[in-house]
Order: structure tokens, then C-alpha cells, then sequence
């Protein structure tokens, strides 16, 4: 099945991505109709675990939109898991150094790219008729998260480990490494200094850069900046905030 992240960000256009914290098919289901070019399950900071991920993959995929995972970490088995369950991206944390790039790279390629083993034992159902392994390689989308003043540091080397497709940035633990405080939609220009610095080194490389971000607004405002995916929130804070208003205004506030 081809990607349709990696087909938009070959045509240069930006992607809106959703986020997934709560471990169940039928809200999964729910949500991947309302509009999202893909939808990520969060493992690492949602409560979401490797059967509720298949589960949410099954609600998300018939209609249509691309299914991806944040990991809990850069170590082979989960991404092994997340890719044979269907994941067609793998956005990973904490990956602060090229040699950590390299080896995210080689857990999520099949040779001679990578060491994944093989075994897709649900995504094979989805690949393309001359067979999953062969078309796996090129469909997948490989994303080291950038979140720390080390990564930013290491940027330029990060970018130059081969196989990479695009970055991923948390703000929050980009603040809290720079001693500022976690927060997502940012205002403060020393790390929107550092947004256009990613921006440049990504895009003289045909690098997509992503952005995790707290309201529709400000995630607008990102693409306009040159950011080529952006996730707004996830569907806790979306149904949380919509309910609060829903019970404002029924109070007559």
C-alpha cells in the first residue's frame, strides 16, 4: 500500500497528522474519519500498548489515512512489532546523536538497508501484490524525533545518516533542555531561532521537518513557516477542550 505522507511530501505539500493516546479501536475509528492525512499511536507518552496499537490499526485503516507509531524508545523489538503490525512511519524519541540515527535506520529497514527480521505478520496483508518485503523499504517513513539541545547540537550529522525521511520536533523537552519551560505552542524567539535553523538544514537535504503543536492556529501558522507535518494535540486534549466548551456554553458562558 503506498504511503500517501511519503507522495505528499514528494510534491512538496504539508501533511496534517492526528495523535493517538487512548488504547481503543472504536474511538480510533471514529477519529481517523475526520479529515487526518495520517494518524500516529502514541506509545511512549499515551497509554497505548502493542495490542491496543494493533486495535487502533484496525479502526484506522479502512478509512484510508496512513497509520504511524511514536515508540517508547529506540530499540529494535518495539519497532520490529509496530512495523509487522502495519505501521507505515515510525516517529522515535529521544534520538540525540547520528550513531542513534543510524541504528532507528537499521531497526526499521529490511536488509540489506537494515537488520529488521521478517515476520510481517499483519502488515503483509496491506503490501503491494509482488509482496510486502519488497516494496517495504521504499513505503515506510523512518523519523528521529528532535527534542534536546544534544540533537540540535548533532543536527547537521543526523540529517546525513542515510534513510532518514523527515524529523520530528517536541517542543516541550526541547524547552526543558534548554532550561526554559515545556510548552508546545512556542513563542519565544530563541527557539523559534531554532525552528528556522532545522527548517534550513532539513530542506537543503529534500528533508521533511514535524512539528507536535497545541492548537489548530499555531499548527497553521507552522506550515506556513515551512513545516511539512503537523500534529495538533492529540484526541484527549481535542474531546477535553471541545467538552469544556460544550458545557460553557450550555451554562451560558
Amino acid at each position: 500500500m503506498a504511503n500517501k505522507v511519503k507522495e505528499a511530501w514528494k510534491a512538496g505539500k504539508a501533511v496534517v497528522n492526528g495523535w493517538l493516546a487512548i488504547p481503543n479501536a472504536f474511538s480510533a475509528e471514529m477519529y481517523a474519519q475526520c479529515g487526518w492525512d495520517s494518524v500516529t499511536v502514541d506509545m511512549q507518552h499515551g497509554v497505548q500498548d502493542y495490542l491496543s496499537c494493533v486495535a487502533c490499526f484496525q479502526g484506522i485503516q479502512p478509512s484510508g489515512v496512513t497509520p504511524m507509531v511514536r515508540v517508547p524508545w529506540n530499540e529494535p523489538g518495539i519497532i520490529g512489532k509496530v512495523l509487522d503490525a502495519g505501521a507505515q512511519g515510525v516517529i522515535c524519541p529521544m534520538v540525540n546523536t547520528p550513531d542513534e540515527a543510524r541504528r532507528l535506520v537499521q531497526y526499521s529497514y529490511y536488509p540489506p538497508q537494515g537488520t529488521r527480521s521478517n515476520g510481517p505478520i499483519r502488515a503483509g496483508v496491506y503490501g503491494e501484490a509482488g509482496g510486502y518485503q519488497k516494496t517495504a523499504n521504499e513505503n515506510i517513513l523512518v523519523i528521529p524525533m528532535i527534542e534536546t539541545k544534544q540533537a540540535i547540537e548533532n543536527i547537521e550529522a543526523i540529517l546525513d545518516v542515510p534513510g532518514i525521511d523527515g524529523i520530528y520536533v517536541g517542543p516541550s523537552d526541547l524547552c526543558f533542555s534548554y532550561g526554559l519551560e515545556p510548552k508546545l505552542d512556542v513563542e519565544d524567539p530563541f527557539v523559534l531561532g531554532i525552528y528556522e535553523k532545522l527548517l534550513k538544514e532539513t530542506s537543503k537535504r529534500g528533508i521533511a521537518a514535524g512539528l507536535h503543536n497545541g492548537s489548530p492556529a499555531y499548527a497553521h501558522r507552522m506550515i506556513q513557516m515551512g513545516f511539512k507535518l503537523v500534529t495538533i494535540s492529540n484526541e484527549v486534549g481535542l474531546m477535553v477542550n471541545a467538552a469544556k466548551a460544550a458545557v460553557k456554553q450550555a451554562r451560558g458562558g
